[in-house]
């Protein structure tokens, strides 16, 4: 007897074919049959007339490698449809812990929302059977991040890696890619990776292609210097051959609006070459990340620590200050969005709102609060997201988390899309026609598991996992906002991660199926 039958919904099965009426048959976690299934027995049935099935959402940018420790119900995640998330991007990431492990916490702030959380860990395996020991409710693939690799053999320093360190860092990621890690992700924005020169990044390159994983790339500016930064990946990615991911292209600020069409049109010529790369993007006008991001690089050499100290230095202030002047985005584009203590009238104001000397008041909380203050930043063009995410080569990354909003990773104003990407694509995109249903199914599917590698996600096909999300398209929409983020979504009727029904009619049902997907041995 079939386990379980959905019976009569639009299926729309992640390949980008078009959507059919058809039954879908589960059994032992896997897809069992697709098509017509009437009669067929089944010890449970769910009736999804009138509904779209899907596969579950593939998350293939996303930083929730802390918070689903922290809870690993996922609740942000798997109630808008995630049932698989790609953790490590950005270069942000908690292993390998090669010295120093308070410095890799402070640098890893952004990911680090809940100080109770133990670091038990000092490499790649270690910390993935501590994830699948808390049992976590979505699918999770781990990348291997820069910021790790780089602090642990080269420090906090800028400066270019020995030979020597070069040689370390690709040992350390060749043994973390033979251990199962889907690929590696880099973040130039973010020190001590604003250091790494280009032969750097060709090396890790070259390891990531030797083994067919990803290279994710958070580029060197999404401002001024776009091209330049799309260009750097271009060069690489032809260098190594390796499967290359450009995360979150945008362009920051008015006077850079545009640029992301001839962004695309380089990604265009890149890959008529023969190049294997592509993009993300989530369906928002303004980005998350950590306020220092907005620091100089040179202002943040030298670890959390000594950046914080550096900040007392008024001549330090003052050269910030100089550069700032010329910045994409002013003070009413940054929305301060979380500070680790409880201090009323912060979180959820912007920075011109706060003072008028805006300049003053981000440099007093980074000051204080290293990378753990965080801000939403606008900026951005509509007409550029439309650009990509019409871009056949791109899929949905959220480059949001799981949270927990009765716990400690829901403080804050964090930013809506970890509680509303998905459904506010189809509410959007594909309810006034910019995309089609299928598309945009591939693109949070299928195709996004391709780009990841895990080949047995993102497809209602007989043989695969049964990843499965039930929704009604006229009611499926974002109910989180800027102001007021922690709200989940409508019209997600059924999640199923592994066969397992997670989320019905928008209650999380307690269970917690997920898996821990290693690309050398996919379940375990």
């Amino acid at each position: 007897m079939t386990d379980l039958l959905i019976t009569g919904g639009l299926v729309t099965d992640g390949t980008g074919a078009p959507e059919r009426t058809a039954d879908v048959a589960i059994s032992g976690g896997r897809i069992e049959a697709v098509g017509d299934l009437a009669g067929r027995p089944a010890a449970q049935v769910i009736d999804a007339s009138g509904c779209v099935v899907c596969p579950g959402f593939v998350d293939v940018h996303t930083h929730s490698d802390l918070t689903l420790l922290s809870n690993p119900y996922a609740q942000s995640k798997v109630r808008q449809g995630v049932t698989t998330e790609l953790i490590g991007n950005c270069g942000l990431g908690v292993t390998p812990v090669v010295g120093d492990l308070a410095a890799l916490r402070g640098a890893a702030g952004y990911l680090d929302l809940d100080p109770s959380v133990a670091w038990d860990w000092s490499d790649l395996p270690g910390y993935l059977d501590v994830l699948a020991a808390a049992r976590p409710a979505v699918n999770v693939a781990s990348l291997v991040a820069h910021i790790p690799l780089r602090a642990g053999v080269v420090g906090f320093g800028d400066r270019a890696a020995s030979p020597e360190e070069l040689d370390r860092m690709c040992g350390l990621l060749g043994e973390a890619l033979d251990a199962g890690a889907a690929g590696v992700s880099t973040g130039l924005m973010y020190a001590p990776l604003t250091f790494a020169h280009e032969e750097e990044l060709t090396a890790l390159g070259r390891i990531a292609a030797s083994r067919d994983r990803l290279f994710a790339w958070h580029i060197r500016d999404y401002g001024d210097h776009l091209l330049d930064s799309v260009r750097e990946v271009l060069r690489v990615a032809e260098a190594t051959g390796c499967r290359t991911q450009i995360s979150h292209l945008i362009a920051v600020g008015r006077r850079n609006w545009g640029k992301v069409a001839r962004a695309l049109e380089l990604i265009d010529a890149a890959r008529d070459r023969g190049v294997d790369v592509a993009a993300d993007v989530y369906p928002y006008l303004a980005g998350n990340a950590p306020l220092s991001q907005l620091l100089p690089a040179w202002a943040q050499a030298g670890g959390e620590d000594a950046m914080r100290h550096r900040l007392t230095d008024a001549s330090v202030r003052d050269r910030i200050r100089e550069e700032w002047r010329d910045l994409p985005n002013g003070w009413p584009d940054i929305t301060v969005s979380r500070i680790p203590v409880d201090r009323p009238g912060v979180e959820g104001r912007t920075v011109a709102d706060l003072a008028e000397d805006g300049a003053g008041v981000v440099l007093d909380l980074v000051g204080e609060f290293g990378n753990a203050v965080m801000m939403v930043a606008g900026g951005r063009s509509e007409e550029d997201l439309l650009a990509v995410l019409r871009h056949p080569a791109t899929v949905i990354g959220s480059d949001g988390q799981a949270l927990d909003p009765g716990g400690p990773t829901g403080a804050g104003v964090p930013h809506p899309r970890s509680y509303g990407c998905y459904p506010r694509l189809f509410a959007d995109h594909v309810r006034t026609g910019r995309l089609t249903l299928a598309e945009a199914v591939r693109k949070c599917t299928g195709g996004a598991a391709a780009r990841a590698g895990l080949a047995d996600r993102g497809e209602l096909v007989p043989g695969k996992a049964a990843d499965v999300v039930v929704f009604t398209l006229d009611r499926i929409g974002d109910r989180a906002t800027y102001a007021d983020p922690q709200q989940y979504p409508d019209g997600i009727r059924t999640v199923l991660v592994n066969g397992r029904v997670v989320v019905q009619d928008g209650t999380h049902l307690g269970e917690r199926p997920g898996r821990v997907l290693r690309a050398t041995q996919e379940d375990k």
